[in-house]
């Protein structure tokens, strides 16, 4: 017994000298709480060893970050990051959790690519019946290999071969990299960071055809600019236009909301952070409400290119800026004759070649109410004032009006910042962001900083995931059902 008593003293008294952070909770602050900010509380919760304690602190009134909804005369629309691919498998690990809902985008939406005078290549639209429906579908697919060719195939080969590489960052055991290079080079991901996805494309077989028309759509549809993007971030949004896309039943900002309930995390809903200053004994983190919290640990999750976050000692970061997309929301019913058509046959999807006179970069359709009333979401790059809006649309009745600093504007090749920031315990999330931005690879980016985060603080004593691992998911290369 006094033995017993012995050992325990002694190991008490080692951690005392040796400041060993088993000895107490740790406190680890996360500044945002987005996919990021939640991802990583989510992963410090299941892969410590030590007890931790976690405070999430959030500058608007609710979570999510740019996962948010909007309201459009009573009926809710994704705002933000609105889709999601079926092999985000973080994702579909997630709303497995958390018992969320999804629901699938309908496959069989008309589209049409405009280049401000006419429409250079179009679908058409489905009716109701399922009939229709296969139908349409049917002469749409047709319709497109009929103009594009091989090339949809040369296209379909670029996404796979990006999609096989980045599977590979789901393979549990895998080291914390503390450096994006270092991460992306693991994975053959960091040559396509470093060229114009238009000069991938074309050594894939692309034709300039497919390039000027189909992928520049795309592109403008998802990340707001061009082809001359970086080829990680091309190949990404080109995921995000091909079928079987999902979402959220009531919104994905349901995704952090839940990860945070799940983790018992801290949360502090309108705490503007201000500033991060090292201390000899942690950080201090000071609020725009004079408040302050000490902390062992930060977790930056949210992008420090117009946040104004002060660190202190300063940091030296890569010069980035931000691609703001304005997001226009309307009620109403869209003007057949701007677009030379019949009400009845423009497309419910209108996208747009690389034009600097063209105002608008894509306008779809939300909902239909009936013939003469629909909800519409239109993307651009700068503001649509109410009489560019009067232009596009015959009537309008309600129209919501959102900016987003809404992802990096890529200009490869990309630079980096590093995920710790400071070579102490100031780490970076948003680093990851030059390669690609979306709801999924925050969740990629949160995992690998709490990797270095508890290999550094806790020596490498990280516990396996108490979830199954993500790569139970895949069966036969194809994600399971959710």
């Amino acid at each position: 017994m006094a033995a017993g008593r012995f050992v325990v003293i002694v190991r008490f008294l080692v951690c005392l000298l040796l400041a060993c952070r088993c000895c107490y909770g740790l406190q680890v602050c996360i500044v945002g709480s987005g996919m990021g900010g939640a991802s990583a509380a989510f992963f410090l919760r299941n892969y410590s060893t030590a007890p931790l304690d976690i405070d999430i602190f959030e500058q608007n009134d609710k979570v999510g970050g740019r996962m948010a909804v909007v309201e459009l005369a009573g009926d809710t629309f994704e705002a933000g990051a609105s889709i999601l691919h079926p092999k985000n498998l973080h994702a579909v690990n997630f709303v497995n959790l958390l018992g969320l809902k999804p629901r699938s985008d309908p496959d069989d939406e008309g589209f049409g690519i405009w280049n401000g005078s006419k429409f250079v290549f179009k679908t058409a639209n489905a009716g109701d019946s399922f009939i229709s429906k296969i139908t349409t579908q049917i002469l749409n697919t047709l319709a497109v290999m009929w103009r594009y060719g091989t090339s949809l195939w040369s296209m379909q080969n670029y996404v796979s071969d990006l999609l096989e590489k980045f599977l590979l960052l789901y393979q549990e055991g895998r080291p914390g990299f503390e450096t994006v290079e270092e991460l992306l080079k693991s994975v053959d991901l960091y040559e396509s960071t470093q060229y114009p996805v238009q000069e991938l494309l074309v050594k894939y077989g692309l034709s300039n055809l497919i390039i000027d028309e189909l992928v520049t759509f795309i592109m403008r549809i998802n990340y707001g600019q061009n082809v001359s993007i970086s080829g990680m971030a091309g190949g990404v949004s080109l995921c995000g236009s091909g079928g079987d896309l999902w979402a959220v039943e009531g919104g994905n900002w349901q995704i952090p909301e839940g990860l945070i309930r799940y983790t018992n995390a801290s949360l502090h809903l309108k705490s503007r952070v201000v500033s991060v200053t090292l201390e000899d004994s942690g950080y201090i983190v000071e609020l725009e409400s004079g408040g302050t919290k000490a902390c062992d640990t930060v977790i930056l999750a949210t992008s420090l290119d117009e946040s104004k976050i002060e660190i202190n000692p300063k940091v030296k970061l890569p010069q980035r800026s931000m691609q703001h997309t304005y997001t226009t929301f309307i009620r109403g019913l869209l003007n057949a004759e701007y677009f030379g058509m019949s009400s009845d046959t423009i497309p419910d999807l209108i996208g747009t070649v690389e034009d600097p006179a063209i105002p608008f970069s894509s306008i779809n359709v939300l909902k239909e109410y009936s013939v003469s009333d629909k909800a519409y979401k239109a993307f651009s790059r700068a503001p649509l004032s109410d009489e560019l809006l009067d232009k596009f649309f015959s009537t309008r009745s309600s129209t919501i009006r959102i900016d987003w600093a809404a992802y990096p504007h890529y200009t490869p090749p990309e630079k980096f910042a590093p995920y710790i920031l400071d070579g102490h315990h100031l780490y970076y999330v948003n680093a990851f962001e030059n390669a690609a931005s979306s709801i999924e690879t925050s969740a990629v980016s949160a995992q690998n900083v709490v990797r270095i985060l508890l290999s550094r603080l806790l020596h490498g004593n990280l516990e396996q995931p108490k979830l199954s691992s993500v790569a139970g998911l895949i069966k036969d290369g194809t994600v399971e059902d959710l």
